[in-house]
């Protein structure tokens, strides 16, 4: 459990420069990749509109490369993001929580003014 917490604190992000990925979270997209038994999916991370505060995250795995595309590597983790969610998503940090509360990937994103109750949606 703490070997963990230590890798969640190594990835918090000290710049804008780029969206992240923590280890705990690029462990379970490696995992989920090897079950679906490709080597050509990347995590694909999109700002769509909608949601109760404007817009929501999507996260799917992909094969495709779109004109634009900002893609950045963590380790055997490709992450894309297409050329209109790249600035909404900059510095923000994908992480992956598996607690008796709560399971799945979280987004801290500081350029979310505002999120609604349910966590999904963003302004």
């Amino acid at each position: 459990m703490s070997a963990e917490v230590q890798n969640v604190s190594i990835t918090t992000p000290t710049t804008t420069a780029g969206i992240l990925l923590s280890d705990a979270a690029a462990e379970k997209v490696s995992a989920l990749i090897a079950q679906e038994g490709r080597d050509d999916l990347s995590l694909r991370v999109a700002v769509q509109p909608g949601g109760c505060s404007g817009l929501r995250y999507q996260l799917y795995f992909d094969d495709r490369a779109l004109d634009g595309d900002t893609v950045t590597t963590f380790g055997a983790v490709k992450v894309v993001t297409d050329k209109m969610s790249t600035p909404y998503l900059m510095g923000a940090t994908i992480d992956f929580v598996d607690t008796i509360e709560k399971q799945g990937f979280t987004i801290d994103n500081p350029n979310a003014q505002g999120s609604c109750a349910c966590g999904d949606s963003f302004n």
